[in-house]
């Protein structure tokens, strides 16, 4: 079974909408080899069709001027890329198919494809809440930036449903950039103040 693995650059206030103004500034080798892990060992990268177009009108050109992000625009083209989209537009890009049905039916599929290893979801805010929704994403990465971006659209939108989460591990960047992994986690067990009256500050000093 591969692994379902989600990236997001993110701010405090929870906006996983990229703007220039606050992403790049913390923006060093440290997320840069950060990114590069999350890409490693890519099988299928699965991108709903705002980030694909984002990517599709932005690192073609890169490989082709032959910069210091060649390297890694090249490896974005030579990877298998999915697409999550309703329209039927040239989607103009070596490697790459539509996603064919139901999202979650055929990411579930994917995921059971003995050829697939690891499957990377790059931004995509929709497809990440409903693969989330659906139970069969296995990691949430985050980079957390130390800044309230104010504006923008969030990972996490309002409803009903709570996604608890056990952290994997953490990382701490001299940026203030903060590297989180999660993995989805069975809910805790219910509690109110009366269980926790104990853990009080200077609970039991009398």
């Amino acid at each position: 079974m591969a692994t379902l693995v989600s990236t997001l650059f993110i701010s405090l206030d929870g906006v996983a909408e990229i703007d220039p103004e606050w992403h790049f500034p913390y923006f060093d080798e440290a997320m840069g080899a950060a990114v590069g892990e999350d890409y490693e060992d890519v099988d299928v990268l699965l991108l709903g069709r705002v980030t694909y177009d984002s990517f599709a009108g932005a690192w073609p050109d890169r490989e082709a001027a032959g910069g210091e992000d060649a390297t890694f625009a090249a490896q974005l083209g030579d990877v298998r890329k999915v697409v999550a989209t309703r329209g039927d537009q040239d989607l103009g890009w070596r490697n790459v198919e539509r996603l064919d049905g139901d999202l979650v039916t055929a990411v579930t599929a994917l995921k059971a494809d003995p050829a697939v290893g690891k499957v990377l979801v790059a931004g995509s805010l929709s497809v990440v809440r409903q693969l989330l929704a659906a139970g069969v994403l296995d990691e949430l990465r985050l980079l957390v930036h130390p800044v309230a971006a104010r504006a923008g659209e969030r990972l996490f939108d309002e409803g009903a449903t709570r996604y608890p989460m056990r952290l994997l591990r953490s990382e701490a960047f001299g940026t203030g950039v903060l590297r989180l992994v999660y993995a989805p986690a069975p809910a805790p067990v219910a509690a109110g103040y009366a269980d926790v009256t104990d853990k009080v500050p200077g609970a039991g000093a009398s």
